[in-house]
């Protein structure tokens, strides 16, 4: 027993000596043997609510044996949003209030790049995600997500524009679709965007939050709370699950959703997942299937903020898809990526998360589409995380709403 005793002092003791809030911090450290634990979460749920299949949530903490590093490369964007790869390695970066900036992997910033359409950056709103043309290396287009102000009010647009020679401004800059009704409000844009294997466009958007377009969620009439699947013109795509059925969009891709802020391609089996917003409790990952209905608000294992249930309180209906995973109390999940690279092995497939009010980027692990582990990095640098992407050199580079730019390697 006195031995039981003095290894947990060890351990705790050891983990209380390696806390810090260093910019460039080693964050872990190699073990050869398998780290695996209780639920990385240790708060107590919003609710009672019971998940519909083991594994749901608070699934088994996992810790990575490979010894890794993360280092802010630089602390001066402003609000950053955004973040892709160029062909050349470097990282094209959006900002909140309405710029794009170019980083290289050491942490110098271009000027501002200009000839981008004005956003109306309260509130949620801004310049949002971004992805780059396929065939950026000859065409240098740029797709990118904007809160727009119209005079009925502000709604989710999809611009496209090219990247100029001299990487100095946008050119051509259009709007090529908007995410209608516009609504008075300025909440749950959405706003994440990536190419789908098709050469496609796959935008989400929010419900916009408020009581009043919430139900939108559900209408297959309306863009909000959807994810959508649109050419490089902003038309519907061929195959859509909607298209030609009476008073149904086309451009709908899945619909139920509350505010989709993480958009990510399996590199393996190339299916399309996401990561929504929760109120209070329930936030969700998902895996897109076309066609579905994922719930909101009708279903949701999350409470309204002041405590209430979320419509009649229930958390699973027939006809509607149950979250692959969900958080109670919620890290407020925003951009995502999975990992491919090779530096990494045991991180293959392994799905990362930016989150935001947990402040930290959370590593599933993702087995016959189920999380089978869950690890929290870079917990001790207190930022709230915006967005994270896979570099042309395997690392990767996580962005963070306090203006940091992050690397993360192989030690």
């Amino acid at each position: 027993m006195n031995k039981v005793i003095l290894t947990l002092f060890s351990a705790a003791l050891v983990g209380l000596c390696s806390c810090g809030n260093n910019a460039s911090t080693q964050l872990n450290s190699a073990s050869n043997a398998d780290s695996m634990s209780l639920s990385v979460e240790t708060q107590k749920p919003n609710t009672d609510y019971k998940p519909a299949f083991s594994g749901q949530t608070r699934i088994t903490a996992v810790k990575s044996k490979t010894a890794y590093e993360g280092k802010v490369l630089t602390n001066e964007l402003e609000s950053p949003w955004g973040i892709t790869s160029l062909p050349d390695g470097r990282l094209l970066i959006t900002e909140k209030k309405g710029t794009m900036r170019i980083a290289t992997t050491t942490g110098t910033l271009s000027e501002p790049i200009t000839g981008l359409l004005k956003v109306n950056a309260d509130g949620q709103g801004g310049l949002l995600g971004l992805c780059l043309d396929p065939s950026f290396a000859s065409n240098r287009m740029v797709y990118w997500v904007f809160s727009e102000k119209r005079p009925d009010g502000n709604l989710t647009a999809v611009a496209k524009g090219k990247l100029s020679a001299d990487e100095k401004k946008i050119e051509g800059a259009t709007v090529i679709y908007r995410a209608t009704p516009a609504y008075d409000g300025d909440l749950h844009y959405g706003g994440r965007i990536l190419f789908d294997k098709n050469g496609n466009l796959i935008v989400s958007t929010g419900e916009r939050s408020d009581l009043e377009t919430r139900p939108q969620a559900q209408f297959l009439n309306s863009a909000l709370g959807k994810i959508l699947r649109i050419t490089t013109d902003g038309k519907p795509a061929s195959g859509n699950p909607f298209a030609g059925k009476a008073d149904n969009r086309a451009e709908i891709y899945s619909y139920g959703h509350r505010n989709v802020q993480g958009l990510a391609l399996h590199p393996t089996t190339g299916d399309l997942w996401e990561n929504e917003f929760g109120p209070r409790g329930g936030d969700e990952l998902n895996r897109i299937e076309a066609g579905k209905n994922y719930g909101w608000p009708t279903i949701t294992y999350g409470i309204e903020y002041k405590g209430d249930k979320v419509g009649e309180g229930i958390q699973q209906k027939e006809g509607l898809e149950q979250p692959v995973y969900y958080w109670d109390p919620v890290v407020s999940p925003s951009g995502m990526t999975f990992y491919s690279g090779s530096d990494i092995p045991e991180w293959q497939n392994n799905l990362f998360l930016a989150c935001l009010s947990s402040m930290h980027i959370a590593r599933l692990v993702i087995e016959n589409n189920k999380v089978i582990g869950e690890e929290r990095l870079l917990e001790p640098e207190h930022q709230r995380f915006r967005d994270i992407t896979q570099g042309k050199d395997g690392a990767l580079y996580a962005i963070t709403d306090q203006g940091r730019l992050y690397r993360i390697y192989k030690k």
